[in-house]
């Protein structure tokens, strides 16, 4: 059993899941208490994800980012990027594809909070920038968390936009979603069934520590 698909899978999960957490937590802020008229199309778009097919997602991507393309030109010839058929591809794809997974459980922490702790900050002086940093987020721990494990959790499991992306290269783009694939079509199951039962063990772990951190069920144990 080759190893190396697995340490990619994880190391792409904590690359998008770190990205994601810088990106989501001013966009949630500013989704849960913005009253402009252009939240419902973010909204929407943060969205799309959850509902569209991930093959039509990676095929966007890989027409936009291609060489050939103005877009994918420009950036391989001024910036040296190539996100056809490479890891930093993989991740870009990830972090579009798992965005709604990390926004939604910020957003919604932000949304539930008592506005009156925000604008009691304000009244004695803290900017908008120490409020956040100081007030909001430490109390909307559990959001994090969720949005973090769920981030980090749908990255693992990727598989269509991934493989549209980034293709089957060993050791740079081949993730375990598409080992466990060409292992099936090898007939290979019982290599398949191990790269499946790993999969399945972390992901099963780590929603299981959420659930129970976030139910207070440690708490009530050592009571």
């Amino acid at each position: 059993m080759d190893w190396q698909p697995l340490l990619l899978t994880f190391k792409l999960a904590l690359i998008t899941t770190f990205l994601l957490l810088i990106i989501s937590i001013p966009l949630s802020y500013w989704l849960a208490y913005t009253k402009s008229r252009l939240k419902p199309i973010l909204e929407t778009l943060v969205s799309m994800p959850l509902v569209l097919p991930p093959t039509v997602l990676g095929f966007y991507l890989l027409v936009t980012l291609s060489p050939s393309s103005s877009l994918g030109g420009w950036l391989n010839d001024h910036l040296g990027l190539q996100f056809i058929f490479s890891f930093q591809g993989l991740v870009l794809a990830s972090v579009i594809y798992s965005l709604p997974f990390m926004v939604h459980p910020i957003q919604a922490g932000f949304s539930n909070l008592n506005i009156t702790i925000m604008e009691a900050s304000y009244v004695l002086g803290k900017s908008k920038i120490v409020t956040l940093f100081k007030i909001l987020i430490p109390n909307i721990k559990p959001s994090l968390l969720t949005g973090i494990v769920l981030a980090f959790a749908h990255t693992i499991g990727e598989f269509g936009v991934v493989l549209m992306i980034g293709g089957n290269i060993p050791g740079e783009t081949k993730v375990a979603s598409i080992a466990i694939y060409d292992e099936v079509e090898a007939l290979n199951y019982d290599t398949a069934n191990m790269y499946s039962l790993i999969l399945f063990a972390i992901t099963f772990s780590i929603l299981l520590v959420v659930y129970i951190v976030n139910g207070g069920y440690l708490k009530r144990f050592w009571k």
